[in-house]
């Protein structure tokens, strides 16, 4: 190994312990979550023994980080930029409604951010995601009508819907409007 595998590799163990400690788990809740003993969850974070490949991925993935990120030196100094360019737009799944998708493509159908932007008339209607969804949408600018099942509001810039989106569901607008929609899958 080259002496900056080995630097990068020496951060590993306090960085699987940080993040561990930031989800408030322990290392039982580890070992369950992930199918690692706790035994080897702890002698890893005391940097006594190296994980394999597979036990690392399984540890990242029951902590919710990223795997490349653990590994990567400048993690705690790196900022993630995502350019108006850069960011993808969905165009074809409403009337008069682009959708600027700002989570990352790992935390789909867990977490997920959108921009709305909505022009006179424009919607966005939804069939209903899985059991336990939710939505917040928050107005920006303008005002958006909003339906969750029966129940409808009309929600002006600052204000936040939150609202079950396991049934059939609509965003619209009567005039232009921009809100930020985040989507929590159950």
């Amino acid at each position: 190994m080259t002496d900056e595998t080995d630097a990068i590799l020496s951060l590993l163990p306090a960085r699987l312990k940080e993040a561990r400690r930031a989800q408030g788990l322990s290392l039982d809740a580890v070992a369950k979550l992930s199918g690692v003993s706790r035994s080897m969850v702890s002698q890893i974070e005391r940097g006594e023994s190296s994980p394999t490949i597979a036990t690392l991925w399984n540890l990242t993935r029951a902590l919710q980080v990223d795997f490349a990120g653990l590994l990567d030196e400048a993690t705690v100094e790196r900022i993630e930029v995502l350019r108006t360019g850069d960011v993808p737009n969905i165009e074809n799944r409403g009337a008069g409604c682009t959708i600027r998708i700002l989570s990352p493509p790992e935390d789909a159908g867990r977490h997920e951010v959108y921009e709305l932007r909505f022009i006179a008339g424009g919607a966005l209607d939804s069939q209903p995601h899985r059991r336990g969804a939710r939505e917040h949408l928050t107005v920006i600018e303008g005002a958006l009508q909003v339906q969750s099942g029966a129940a409808t509001e009309t929600i002006g810039p600052g204000d936040t819907a939150r609202y079950a989106a396991d049934v059939a569901h609509r965003i619209a607008a009567d005039a232009p409007a921009r809100a930020f929609l985040v989507v929590q899958d159950a």
